[in-house]
Parts: structure tokens; C-alpha cells; sequence
């Protein structure tokens, strides 16, 4: 697929803008047009009712090693700045940097074919022929911010870079709230902020982005169990929405690659147009992080030993006492059971998906191009996104044939009917296959047509939009009909 016809599309019909256009754009910022934000929204609703909303507590999932409940949060994007550096963002949520000497680009080291300038060789014989970088250097990615009046560190605070931490300070809150029982999950949307040294491939890599995140408490003896179960249940829920075949894969992290505090990480990965053949990008990471966060936030910022031991990191004061170098909030953040008695520090599993990515890949699916007749019968290009109707931005557009004769009656009762429940188009300008186009640009998955038969029997004329197969059905049964295909 080409890409640049993924991006002209997007503007073209309203999936994505280039953040402040008129004034020369934001790198590494985007908007979602009237399209796009159905789209985005279709596709956190998906994972809201399949992840939490729709979660039957009473019943063992299949391939879950129990029952368990899930529940949601919405915590702020600014908190105590504490919360940064016990859980080690503050000290280690860096990316290594480096500038050229002589043209004065900017990139991060892990994006460098080589050692070399990206912008060598120069168009102009001689220049840039000397090319030097500097020494790499840690660039921390958090977005500082001031609250209230105090400036300087009194009043520093950060933009949130991920959506987990506060669910990790609201533990405690969650139990005495609700009384769940461990296994149960927290769920959260949300936006993050990262200031990216280069953001770059349309949506995948940008400043502000939001993020769909799950933290599973379990017991410490069944946590690799649960941490399988969730690796492939997610898998599954992007299957399921039509992300298939061999652009779509499952990797488990190589022991090099995984945090220090990390027993297992898998990645679902898709391979995007914009990367080299062969290559995947992350969509979501599913980690397995023991009990890390807890405890960090309960004793202090934990750090591995010569062991290989998680353990308060400590540092020297002037008088040579050792003490926290990040101390935790002090508060027990342990669970009893009480059926047993035990009291333990649960293992978390962190499921933890990007909205933004989510939905540039389902762009990247969705997008195809086919021969399909005009209104002359003859073979034309056909622009399509093939959305999962499940997110599917326009559930349906109803057409009435022609602007006379009552069409544009029926048509708008029918919409008005369906517009209750759905969202949906209606449009009467221009030729059916048009409109027709129109629709399929927009992923609309049905096009219902009110046409002269309508006048004498009734039935409207609804048509696919990949098999673009029609068939008849009453007016009066239109809403159930869409409903039955859609939901």
C-alpha cells in the first residue's frame, strides 16, 4: 500500500489533520477530523465493552485460569511529582541523543542507520563531506510544567508520559472502594505526553498520544499464567476487528530486551507501509512486572542488586548515612486474603495499548483499491476502507435516489430512525454512484437507497460495501437490519 495515498485520503475526507495547519502545522501533533474521531472513539468503545464493560465477573474466560472482575479509573494528567521518580521516570525515561556539528540535526541514536549524518552526502559537492556527531547524551522525554504561581522546583510538575502510574496510587483506593478481590483488573483511558526527540510516521511516533492500559493484579504464583492468558487475549481482540494474516504478529522480548524489573514482555506488533520490508512497529506490549510498581511506591524506588534483586536504592547524605534516594509514600500497599489470611504484594500484568496506533493501523488495513462499475457500467478505480463495522466510523448512509417524487421523505425518516442508534449519513447531490464512492472512501460498511420501487412496495435497496451486493428489505425493518450487521 502507499502510503502518501493513506495520508491524502485522510485529510481529504476528515480522518486526520496536521495539528495547527494554518500557522505552519506541530510536529509530532495531529487532530482527528469528523471521521477520524468516530473512528478513534469506535475503536476505545471496542476495547472498553470487550475489556471491562462487557467482562462477565461470574464466569471463568476461556483460557483465564479463573474468575476475575475489572473495574475503570480516570486519574489526572498532572500529579505529585513524587509519583515520576519512585516509579524511576524521572532518573531512567530518557533516550539517548545526538546533534551533527555542522549542519545542526537532531536525532535519537536508536533511528541511525550508522554513525555517519543522515544528511550525508550533501546535494552541493564539499559540504557536509567532514560530518561529525556529538557524544550521545540522555534526553529525558517528560514535559515539565509548572503549578500555580511558585516557579523553580517548588512548583515543577510533568505531563504524564504513561496512563499506569495512576492506577498503581489508586490500588489501595480501588479496594476499599469497591471490594474487589485479587485477580481483578483496572483499566484506564487516557492521554500521555512524551516529548519525542523525532516524531515521525504520520501517527505512530508523536508528542501527545492516548493510551488504552490495563494493570492485572494476581498472585504472585499464578502470575505467569495470567500474564499467557492476557498475551493472547489481546492478540485475539485485534483479530477479531480485522487486523489478520501476516502484517500482524506476537513477539516475546528477548531476554536483552527486557526492563530490569520485567519476568516476561511480549509485543503485538503490525507491519506498517511506512516501515522497511521485514520490519514491524509496536501496536501494544503486554509486560509482565511482577511487583514493581507496588512496592516502589510503597518503600522507594527500586533498583536491581549485584543479585539480581529488586531493592530500595539508597544514596549517601552529607553525614554518610545512607538513606532512599526516592522515598515511597510509606502507605501499605499490600493485599490480605481473606479466606486465607496470606498478605502479600500482588504481581501486576500491564496490558497496555496505544488508541492513536490502534487506529492508524486499522487506516493501514482498511485501505484498499479495486475495479468496480460506474454508472455507465464501466470499470473504474474504487477507492475503499474496509473497517470492521464493529469501528466503522458511519454505520450506514441512506440515499435517496433522486430529489422528487417523496425519496427525500422516506429517506429522511429512515434516517432519522437510524440516526438514534448509529451514526449515519444522509445525502441526496450528485449521482448514486457518486455518492456510492463517497461512502466506500469513508469505510461506510451500507448505503441504503430509496428508489421508485419504494414508492410502490416499501423495501429500500442496501448494499455492501466490499461484496457490493444488494438486496431488498422494508423500510420498517431497515434499523433492525443494520443493527443485526453492525453490532
Amino acid at each position: 500500500m502507499d502510503m502518501d495515498k493513506l495520508v491524502s485520503l485522510c485529510k481529504r475526507r476528515g480522518f486526520l489533520f496536521q495539528s495547527s495547519e494554518i500557522y505552519g502545522g506541530l510536529n509530532g501533533f495531529w487532530d482527528y477530523g469528523p471521521l477520524g474521531v468516530e473512528l478513534k472513539r469506535n475503536i476505545k468503545e471496542a476495547w472498553w465493552q470487550d475489556m471491562v464493560r462487557g467482562h462477565d465477573e461470574l464466569a471463568v474466560a476461556a483460557g483465564a485460569p479463573g474468575a476475575y472482575e475489572m473495574t475503570g479509573l480516570d486519574c489526572t494528567i498532572i500529579m505529585h511529582p513524587q509519583v515520576w521518580k519512585c516509579s524511576g521516570h524521572y532518573d531512567l525515561f530518557v533516550d539517548k541523543m545526538v546533534d551533527c556539528k555542522e549542519c545542526q540535526g537532531r536525532w535519537r541514536v536508536d533511528h541511525l542507520a550508522s554513525s555517519e549524518c543522515p544528511r550525508k552526502p550533501s546535494k552541493r559537492p564539499g559540504e557536509h563531506d567532514k560530518c561529525q556527531l556529538t557524544e550521545p547524551r540522555d534526553f529525558n522525554l517528560m514535559f515539565p510544567t509548572t503549578v500555580g504561581a511558585l516557579s523553580g522546583e517548588e512548583g515543577r510538575a510533568f505531563l504524564r508520559p504513561e496512563t499506569a502510574q495512576g492506577i498503581f496510587v489508586n490500588f489501595k483506593n480501588v479496594l476499599d472502594s469497591t471490594r474487589v478481590k485479587v485477580p481483578f483488573g483496572i483499566a484506564q483511558m487516557g492521554k500521555s505526553f512524551r516529548n519525542e526527540i523525532t516524531p515521525r510516521n504520520f501517527t505512530f511516533r508523536s508528542r501527545e498520544f492516548e493510551q488504552m492500559e490495563i494493570e492485572f493484579f494476581c498472585h504472585p504464583s499464578e502470575s505467569r499464567t495470567w500474564y499467557e492468558y492476557w498475551r493472547d487475549r489481546r492478540m485475539k481482540w485485534y483479530t477479531s476487528l480485522g487486523l489478520a494474516g501476516q502484517r500482524l504478529r506476537l513477539r516475546e522480548h528477548e531476554q536483552d530486551e527486557l526492563s530490569h524489573y520485567s519476568v516476561g514482555t511480549a509485543d503485538i506488533e503490525y507491519a506498517f507501509p511506512f516501515l522497511p520490508e521485514g520490519e514491524y512497529g509496536e501496536l501494544e506490549g503486554i509486560a509482565h512486572r511482577g511487583d514493581f510498581d507496588l512496592r516502589s511506591h510503597m518503600e522507594g524506588k527500586l533498583v536491581k542488586n549485584a543479585e539480581g534483586c529488586l531493592e530500595v536504592e539508597m544514596v549517601e547524605d552529607e553525614q554518610g548515612r545512607k538513606r532512599p534516594k526516592w522515598k515511597g509514600s510509606g502507605r501499605d500497599l499490600t493485599y490480605r486474603d481473606e479466606i486465607t489470611g496470606e498478605r502479600y504484594v500482588p504481581h501486576v500484568i500491564e496490558p497496555s495499548a496505544g488508541a492513536d496506533r490502534a487506529t492508524l493501523a486499522f487506516l493501514c488495513e482498511a485501505y484498499h483499491e479495486d475495479q468496480a462499475p460506474d454508472e455507465k457500467g464501466e470499470l473504474q478505480t474504487r477507492v475503499v476502507m474496509r473497517f470492521h463495522p464493529r469501528i466503522a466510523p458511519l454505520k450506514a448512509a441512506v440515499l435517496p435516489l433522486v430529489k422528487k417524487d417523496g425519496m427525500p421523505e422516506i429517506a429522511q425518516d429512515i434516517y432519522r430512525k437510524l440516526k438514534l442508534r448509529f451514526a449515519v449519513f444522509y445525502d441526496e447531490k450528485g449521482a448514486i454512484g457518486r455518492r456510492y464512492r463517497r461512502q466506500d472512501e469513508a469505510g461506510t460498511p451500507y448505503c441504503i437507497t430509496v428508489d421508485g420501487q419504494t414508492l410502490s412496495d416499501r423495501t429500500v435497496t442496501i448494499r455492501d460495501r466490499d461484496s457490493l451486493q444488494q438486496w431488498r428489505v422494508p423500510a420498517e425493518n431497515v434499523v433492525d437490519e443494520i443493527a443485526n450487521r453492525v453490532t
